[in-house]
Formats: C-alpha cells, structure tokens, sequence
C-alpha cells in the first residue's frame, strides 16, 4: 500500500535524462508496477469500492477498478489511490482520497483528505508529470471519441453507464489540463464535460487542444438541464446518472426495509438481473 511501504530503489524508475539543444529535458519518474498490483487489493477496506459494491454489485465493481487501475492504501484507516498510468503503461503517480463508503461522496471534514502516492512512499528525486487519470485506456481503441471530465470517481462511473467513449479525468477543474498532458488526445473527437460553474473556465481552457484534437466540443448540457441547488453544489455528470436508482440501489432499500427479504433470496438461490 502506497503510505505503509518503504521508499527505495525497487519503488523507483528513473529514465535517462536525454539533452535537449542546450538544457536539459528532466523526465518523468515512474513507480514501479510491483507497488501498483500490490495495491489492487483490500477492497473491502476501500471506502469507494464499497459504496459502488451497493451501486453496481460485486463484479462489475471490481472490473472498473481494475480497468482503470484504482488501488487500496492503508492511509486513513482505508481509502482510495487513483493511478495515473500514462499510454506507455507507465505510473506517473496515485491520488490518495477520502470517502464516505454511505454516500460515495469524499470526506472533506475537518479537512481535504487528498495525498499523493509518491509522497506517501518518500521516493527522492522523484520528478512528477501528472497525466490524464485513465489515460492508459487510449490505447483499446485508435478512433473512440474521448470523454474529458473533472473527477476520477466520474470518469469511473460513467464508464459504466456509458461504456461507448473512453471516460479520462483530469484530477479537478485544473488538475493537468495544460498542453503537454494533452498530447496524447491528438486526432481525436474530444468532449469537455466540465462540472456545474466551471463551463465558462472550461471553454477557455479548450483552446489548447487547438491543434492537437480531431474535433473540440464543450458540454453545457448540466448548465441546461439543473436547478439552482443543484449548480451551488456544484454536482457532476455521474451526480445526475446516479440520481436514478437502480434495480440493485432499490432492492438494497427494500432489504433495508425489510431484513426478510435477504433471507428469502439466500433460501431461494436468487440472483438479481440488471
């Protein structure tokens, strides 16, 4: 787990530096895959794997966390660390949060439970280059048109819900969205979902993938569609798929309810059809 095991040379890949004309180009530093497998595990520690347990069910949960490359730390008494894994399949870094395993929602009190993997391990002369969080995914499909969205927990979940696109995250309203971690989204169809308040910021920032994607669109479909509440909160595009609850989030409330109703469904050997 990134925040228990200990820094050395065996958590660390350090490219060569190669020499541009007269400075030199200092290139990212990798974590080592040994460290990114040890941490798809413990799940039942994970905080936001057990909300989505309840949302999607055991075996489509697991396929998106292991599909998108989300590990387990130890840091918090439990919590979620998001690999990014550049299209090379190489670890640039992990986003270690918080969260709430009842509402899927991060814990943001008495303070941002947010760290970073390289940290946690204490590697040095680390040099981070942050890149899109699911960008590894690029490379299933060479013309799937991209999805770009703020959070890690969104680009996951409509994954699912919509499996059509190839959902990257960001890592936040800025996060990595500069030119250099845009590269990779060249010659395709790209669509900026940004959360509610940020359209105006995000139409700005998609000047620069002017020249780099096939074709540019920003989403206003949220700022269309939601309530006056719904934009002071801020919610995201999976806040409004996950605003309908489905059959397995309504038998979970019926079993509330009523304890009875598990029982009949172990006695019975019933399996629920999504």
């Amino acid at each position: 787990h990134p925040d228990t095991l200990q820094a050395g040379s065996q958590g660390l890949q350090k490219p060569p530096c190669p020499i541009v004309k007269n400075s030199i180009y200092v290139p990212p530093t990798f974590i080592s895959p040994q460290i990114v497998e040890k941490s798809l595990a413990d799940y039942s520690r994970n905080p936001l794997y057990r909300y989505l347990y309840g949302v999607f069910g055991e075996t489509e949960t697991a396929r998106l966390f292991i599909l998108y490359k989300v590990g387990t730390s130890n840091k918090w008494g439990g919590s979620t660390v998001y690999w990014q894994t550049d299209i090379s399949g190489n670890v640039r870094t992990g986003k270690i949060m918080l969260y709430d395993s009842a509402t899927g929602h991060r814990v943001k009190e008495p303070y941002a439970y947010v760290g970073w993997a390289h940290s946690e391990l204490r590697l040095s002369n680390f040099h981070l280059r942050q890149c899109l969080f699911g960008e590894h995914l690029l490379n299933t499909s060479a013309t799937a048109p991209v999805m770009l969205v703020e959070s890690e927990k969104t680009a996951i979940i409509m994954s699912h819900f919509i499996p059509d696109y190839i959902w990257l995250a960001t890592g936040g309203k800025n996060g990595c969205f500069n030119s250099e971690a845009m590269q990779v989204l060249h010659g395709r169809d790209v669509t900026l979902i940004p959360d509610l308040g940020a359209a105006v910021q995000w139409k700005e920032k998609a000047r620069i993938l002017s020249g780099i994607a096939k074709s540019v669109t920003v989403s206003d479909m949220l700022e269309q569609i939601a309530t006056e509440e719904q934009r002071k909160q801020g919610l995201d595009i999976a806040d409004f798929f996950l605003f309908s609850p489905t059959k397995r989030q309504m038998l979970q409330l019926m079993i509330e309810k009523n304890p009875a109703v598990q029982l009949l469904i172990d006695e019975l050997g019933l399996e629920l059809i999504e």
